[in-house]
C-alpha cells in the first residue's frame, strides 16, 4: 500500500511541475513575441491576465463539477488541457489570421488545466494516506519551485545552445511533461477525503465563514507579489537593465524561484 500511495505522491509532484511549466514558460517569450509578432507590451501584459483569471473562474467552478465526475477523470482532463495548449503555441499564431489571438486562445487552454491542477493535486495528496500530511504538502508546494527553476534553467540552456528562434522546438519537449504524467495518473492509485457518502463544505458556507477571507486577502497579496516578480523579472532585466536573456532569466525568475523552494523545505522540515 505505501509503494501505490507514493507513486500517487510522484505523479502530484510531477503535476505541480506541469503548472510551473504552464505559469513560468511563456513569460520567458514576452520579449521574443514582441520582436517575432510585432505585439505591444500591453497586450503581453494581457496574456498573464488571461492565465490567472480564466485559472480562478476554473477553481471557482470546479467546486460544480470535480465530485461529480471524479478526481481521476478531472486531473487527466486538466494535463490533456495543459498539453493542448502548450501545443497548441507552436502553431496558432502562425495558423491564424491574427498571430495574437492564437496566442490567447493557447493561453486560454493551458489556463484551463492550470486552473484544475491548481484545485486538484493538493487533496490527491492530502487523501494519501501519509504519517507526516504537513510535510508532505510542503515538500508538493516546494515542486512548483524546482519546476520553475528547471523551467528558466532547462529554456536558457537550450536557448543558449540552439537560440530563441528555435523557442517552438523546446515547447514541443515540454508538452511530454503533461503528457507523459497524464499517463501516469491513469495508473496510480487515488484516495478520497471524504467518507462515503459524506458531502464537502458548500460555497455559501465557505463565504460565511470570516476566516477564509482573510486567507483570500492573504493568498491575493502574497500571489500578486509572486507573479509580479516570477513572470516579469526576465522582462524588466532584459529590457531595463539591458543585461542578454541568459542573464535575466537566471538572475531574475530562477533566483527568486531557487529561494522559494528553499523556504518551503525548510518550513517542510522544521516547521
Amino acid at each position: 500500500m505505501k509503494q501505490n500511495y507514493q507513486k500517487t505522491m510522484y505523479a502530484c509532484f510531477i503535476g505541480y511541475i506541469v503548472q510551473a511549466v504552464v505559469n513560468n514558460f511563456v513569460p520567458l517569450l514576452f520579449v521574443t513575441f514582441q520582436k517575432s509578432y510585432g505585439i505591444s507590451l500591453s497586450k503581453v501584459t494581457l496574456l498573464i491576465t488571461i492565465n490567472f483569471c480564466v485559472q480562478l473562474l476554473v477553481d471557482m467552478l470546479s467546486a460544480g463539477f470535480v465530485d461529480k465526475i471524479g478526481y481521476r477523470a478531472s486531473v487527466i482532463m486538466a494535463h490533456i488541457f495543459a498539453a493542448a495548449g502548450l501545443l497548441g503555441l507552436t502553431f496558432l499564431p502562425d495558423l491564424l489570421p491574427n498571430a495574437y489571438a492564437g496566442i490567447v486562445l493557447s493561453v486560454v487552454v493551458y489556463a484551463i488545466g492550470g486552473g484544475l491542477i491548481e484545485v486538484l493535486i493538493s487533496p490527491i495528496l492530502e487523501a494519501c494516506p501519509t504519517e507526516n500530511k504537513e510535510k508532505a504538502m510542503s515538500l508538493l508546494h516546494s515542486f512548483y519551485c524546482w519546476g520553475h527553476m528547471g523551467v528558466v534553467l532547462l529554456s536558457t540552456a537550450f536557448f543558449a545552445l540552439f537560440g530563441v528562434e528555435n523557442w517552438k522546438i523546446l515547447t514541443l519537449l515540454w508538452v511530454l511533461v503533461p503528457v507523459c504524467n497524464t499517463i501516469f495518473f491513469a495508473t496510480v492509485p487515488l484516495y478520497s477525503l471524504h467518507e462515503e457518502g459524506e458531502k464537502g463544505l458548500s460555497l455559501g458556507a465557505l463565504f460565511r465563514r470570516k476566516i477564509f477571507w482573510i486567507f483570500l486577502l492573504m493568498m491575493l497579496c502574497a500571489g500578486a507579489s509572486e507573479q509580479a516578480v516570477s513572470q516579469w523579472a526576465s522582462t524588466f532585466a532584459e529590457q531595463g537593465l539591458g543585461v542578454t536573456k541568459t542573464v535575466g532569466d537566471l538572475a531574475g525568475p530562477m533566483a527568486f524561484a531557487l529561494l522559494m523552494g528553499t523556504a518551503r523545505l525548510i518550513y517542510g522540515k522544521f516547521g
